[in-house]
């Protein structure tokens, strides 16, 4: 594999001075549950109050190398995101995906090569009541993204971006 055309760090450095809030990074508390890469992309949105019915939606849609972001609320109750829905997501070209929630079948995430990161594992599956809502503002540990946003993720974090920064 060829190296990231980015790195976080270097990203950070160059944005320091950034005081117009287009720039941002995520607290350091997600995981990796997936394949172990860096990965960018255009941001995808959803809110799923432990219900993961939209996630199903979107990952069975194209990806058209976006990155779908998850607003979970931090729930450490559900898994959001399975391995069935991660083979899914990696099969329509989804970049990458970040849960502010947990997830589940660990070794079926890093088997469908696709870069995830997550609060937790848990076991216990969603209710699915058709709830949730697409391509809207979300908060990620307390960090606005915004559908449209940029998101880069590497070893040493991930940050976002009102526009592509490389």
């Amino acid at each position: 594999m060829t190296s990231p055309a980015f790195a976080t760090c270097d990203l950070c450095d160059a944005h320091e001075g950034d005081t117009s809030g287009a720039f941002r990074v995520l607290p350091p508390v997600l995981r990796d549950f997936g394949a172990e890469r860096p990965f960018s992309g255009a941001v995808h949105t959803l809110r799923a109050p432990e219900d993961n019915s939209r996630v199903r939606e979107a990952v069975n849609s194209p990806g058209e190398g976006r990155v779908l972001v998850i607003d979970g609320g931090g729930s450490l109750r559900r898994a959001l995101v399975g391995g069935n829905l991660a083979v899914a997501a990696a099969k329509n070209g989804w970049a990458g995906i970040v849960v502010d929630g947990c997830v589940r079948d660990v070794a079926e995430l890093r088997a469908a090569g696709i870069p995830i990161r997550a609060l937790g594992l848990m076991p216990l599956r969603t209710d699915k009541r058709g709830e949730g809502q697409a391509g809207e503002p979300v908060r990620i540990q307390g960090v606005w993204v915004r559908p449209g946003d940029w998101l880069y993720a590497d070893e040493d974090g991930i940050v976002v971006s009102a526009k592509p920064l490389v």
